[in-house]
């Protein structure tokens, strides 16, 4: 094996102190010319263990052979077949988690930049109008309705509107993409690429109505009376996990849910065009290790805070967000204290934020989650001083819709149980993405996405036609 190929085409990012000016994309993206040399590393194994990594079962050595043979707009297409979103999985997706991982480079060098080939070849059809070249078959089946427009419900509207199927997305809020373009800053996933991900949907004719809030404004019954045969769950995980520490409720304590969507809802990334910033403080302290920590860190950075520290109670080895995404952050200024934890928020002048009671800790043993155990230090408590604090630490499925069903079984998190189809125990009804899951990856979304697409088709022909 020569040793050009143990090294992958390193991705071109913008300086850390332009970009934390800023909120435009930090990664630039390959040029053709890097793509087809990263492309020439592949191997083109025979047994290709990168797809059984991939949630939705993309041809990775397929689609990576055409890009080295200079076939873009062909090598886009491969991906499409299984891929509806591939511009924001090339972004977003861990996929030294998944496809990545199975690379056989990986065990002397670096894997194939599958993530960033897919990224390539998404935008290439974005910019080419690809997907408008994809056609949707002309029966029309039946009519689905889809709560939510985050990639699960994205996901099924596709791929059953490619079938045929008459599709409508119920979206409680007024733009559609949910977690895509709510929950992702905009330096990692700008909103012109969810904008033109959703276009396609509507070139397939499928109908978003917007500003719904299912089991609200508008019943369940009501969707089988307008003619719904079957009706898809993907209200994602919406519900913030807390703290339960004294001083929880002080001015100047966001969950991270509430301080992203706030920043994408209201544009504040686009200030001063948008005048509607968000509060920060000169020191901000961000609680948790993963991806939504350290994307709170680096827009609080943004928004103009002078110090922003991430606060984590395992080591850097524990942390579950991206390496990539941590070393942008540590480029850009960020800090992170390993081993303390938050016993209590400190409260400071007028009911507003002071600082954070913090304890160290010390690591133990392997536990069930696969990572080393913590337990506090005694006698080690000490106050970190902080005006802004930020509590990341997980998600959990947004309750509305589950306890607005009768007979709809559900785990003890609030996450809709599901077979192995994505059926869920009331007929007619299927789940799939977070709201099954609890918070997971976007293309985990869309791999459950598409096994219910298959589902409903099935459901329906063996019901209705």
């Amino acid at each position: 094996m020569q040793m050009l190929k143990l090294k992958r085409v390193p991705m071109p990012k913008r300086k850390p102190e332009e970009r934390i000016r800023d909120f435009n994309e930090v990664a630039l993206g390959y040029t053709a010319e890097m793509a087809m040399k990263e492309a020439s590393r592949c191997l083109q194994c025979k047994k290709p263990r990168c797809v059984e990594g991939c949630p939705v079962g993309v041809d990775i050595p397929g689609f990576i052979r055409l890009i080295r043979e200079g076939k873009f707009r062909e090598a886009a297409l491969k991906v499409l077949e299984k891929n509806a979103l591939p511009a924001c999985t090339g972004r977003v997706c861990p996929q030294e988690e998944q496809c990545e991982k199975y690379c056989v480079l990986g065990a002397k060098g670096e894997p194939i930049a599958i993530g960033w080939l897919e990224r390539f070849v998404g935008d290439y059809a974005i910019q080419h109008n690809l997907k408008s070249e994809i056609r949707v078959k002309k029966e029309r089946k039946g009519r689905v309705a889809v709560v939510g427009s985050g990639p699960a419900g994205l996901t099924v509207a596709g791929e059953l509107a490619r079938m045929g199927y008459e599709i409508t997305i119920f979206e409680s809020l007024h733009v559609p993409g949910g977690v895509l373009r709510y929950g992702i800053p905009e330096f990692r996933l700008p909103k012109r690429v969810v904008d033109a991900e959703i276009d396609y949907l509507k070139h397939l004719g499928v109908e978003i109505k917007t500003n719904v809030v299912v089991c609200k404004t508008i019943d369940l019954e009501d969707l089988w009376n307008m003619g719904y045969q079957a009706i898809f769950i993907g209200t994602g995980a919406g519900l913030p996990r807390l703290l339960n520490i004294p001083g929880e409720n002080l001015n100047g304590v966001y969950t991270a849910n509430e301080f992203l969507t706030r920043v994408n809802l209201m544009k504040a990334y686009l200030f001063p065009e948008y005048d509607t910033p968000i509060y920060v403080g000169d020191r901000v302290a961000v609680i948790g290790g993963g991806n939504v920590a350290v994307d709170a860190a680096r827009t609080a950075l943004r928004l103009g805070a002078k110090e922003v520290f991430i606060l984590y109670r395992r080591t850097r080895a524990e942390m579950p967000a991206r390496e990539e995404e941590i070393e942008n952050a540590l480029e850009e200024g960020v800090k992170i204290e390993f081993l303390v934890s938050p016993v209590r928020i400190v409260e400071g002048e007028r009911g507003w934020v002071g600082g954070v009671e913090l304890v160290r800790m010390k690591l133990g043993e392997i536990d069930s989650s696969g990572r080393r155990s913590v337990s506090p230090i005694k006698g080690t408590n000490f106050v970190f001083k902080a005006d802004t604090v930020i509590v990341a630490i997980g998600q959990k499925p947004n309750p509305l819709i589950p306890r607005s069903i009768e007979g709809l079984k559900t785990g003890r998190k609030g996450e809709i149980i599901v077979d192995e189809k994505q059926r869920t125990s009331v007929e007619g009804i299927f789940a799939a993405g977070d709201i099954v899951t609890g918070a997971a990856t976007v293309i985990e979304a869309m791999g459950g996405g598409k096994r219910a697409a298959l589902s409903i088709d099935e459901y329906i022909r063996s019901k209705f036609l």
